[in-house]
């Protein structure tokens, strides 16, 4: 018999986020891995939800979801980046933005059509890519030096001209990940212009990542690569309501962009999941409704916790890459793991102090996969509680 799996899946087999989960339930470990809350969201949100169980609402909702929530989402584009979107037509409603991703590559790309786009790379892109037949062009982004207690690190950066070689004529679609997973780096507005000319001389459709949009710190700005000039039309922008509102598990995200592409979108997405999460609709609709203060404030809440791992790293003897943005911190692990292998220390790291992390080096390809053998990702968007235990706990390592 052949192997069952498609030659386009091979290598995509289980996830290091579940090899490590198993490993923090089987040791009893803080799981600093997965970049999941473990903290309840906003009542203002919680409770609609609540209340939507047992009604209508547990039914299928319309297609491209109920017009409350494509409502709410095109007035909360309008008013964190000023750019207009028609509810009815540029506006869609997914399973995540895991969902919104794949059903672009299936909608948009022919076999052998090619995807540039920035490593680390979040693992369902590639999967999602290679399921629609595409291939992967990935351009670097290289780390600063670590942070210092003083000085926050300057940001992830890619080279222009190796972003520059990887578009070839076969290139379809450009794929921004701003603020990105898992650097926690936001584009600047250099970057983003960079990309913009690009994309306009090489009309290239761009799809961007925005699902961390408003979890930024140290006051940097998350800019849309939407709102550019040119822009607007060529570009799909996925979002979700998992990582602002902590319900990660209600799987409720969206596209906006211009209608044919929306639509192109919609005609894959309708025969994945058809539609999902009926009762949560109303409740993601109201929370993108809350005020400005409450989207500032989970921003300084989640800031405050990533200092307090940030700290306990450094005690460690991790030099750390402060995040400016998203859920995560990067360390060189060098430091404790002479040989500077990331995956042996985080499959070691259970025992020896009772917390899980992720090895970076998931997250490259195999033809960049050096650059990212020394770095371990640990997530920070948990409880004080956690995080005080974790980082008693990382201190055994200093």
């Amino acid at each position: 018999m052949t192997a069952p799996l498609a030659s386009r899946l091979r290598g995509f087999g289980t996830t290091v986020f579940a090899e490590m989960s198993a490993l923090a339930v089987a040791t009893g470990s803080i799981n600093l891995g997965q970049g999941f809350p473990d903290y309840p969201g906003p009542p203002e949100v919680l409770d609609v939800a609540r209340a939507a169980i047992g009604t209508g609402a547990d039914q299928y909702p319309p297609g491209p979801g109920i017009p409350e929530l494509r409502a709410a989402v095109a007035e909360h584009r309008q008013r964190f980046t000023g750019q207009a979107y028609d509810p009815d037509t540029e506006v869609l409603v997914t399973a995540g933005a895991t969902e919104a991703l794949a059903a672009a590559m299936l909608a948009l790309l022919e076999p052998g059509d090619e995807v540039v786009l920035f490593e680390p790379i979040y693992d369902s892109y590639s999967a999602s890519v290679a399921m629609a037949g595409g291939v992967v062009r990935p351009v670097p982004l290289h780390p600063p030096a670590a942070s210092s207690p003083t000085s926050p690190a300057a940001p992830w950066t890619f080279d222009e001209a190796e972003l520059r070689a990887a578009v070839t004529p076969r290139t379809r679609l450009l794929l921004v990940n701003s603020p990105h997973n898992p650097t926690g780096t936001v584009l600047t507005d250099d970057e983003l212009a960079v990309l913009a000319e690009l994309a306009t001389t090489r009309d290239l459709t761009v799809i961007t990542d925005e699902v961390y949009e408003h979890l930024v710190f140290d006051g940097a700005r998350h800019r849309s690569l939407a709102t550019l000039p040119g822009m607007r039309e060529r570009t799909l922008v996925v979002s979700s309501a998992g990582k602002t509102f902590n319900v990660t598990g209600w799987k409720i995200g969206w596209v906006c962009g211009p209608a044919p592409l929306v639509t192109a979108v919609r005609t894959a997405k309708q025969f994945l999941t058809y539609v999902n999460g009926g009762p949560l609709q109303p409740a993601v609709a109201a929370g993108l409704g809350l005020p400005d203060a409450w989207f500032a404030g989970i921003a300084r809440d989640l800031q405050r916790r990533r200092d307090v791992l940030v700290s306990g790293l450094r005690d460690a003897g991790l030099p750390v890459i402060a995040p400016r943005a998203t859920y995560f911190a990067t360390v060189d692990v060098r430091g404790v793991q002479p040989d500077g292998d990331g995956l042996a220390f985080c499959r070691a790291l259970p025992e020896r102090v009772g917390v899980v992390a992720v090895p970076t080096v998931v997250f490259y390809t195999p033809e960049h996969a050096a650059l990212g053998r020394h770095l371990v990702r640990f997530a920070f968007c948990k409880s004080d509680a956690v995080l005080g235990e974790a980082v008693e706990r990382l201190r055994r390592l200093g």
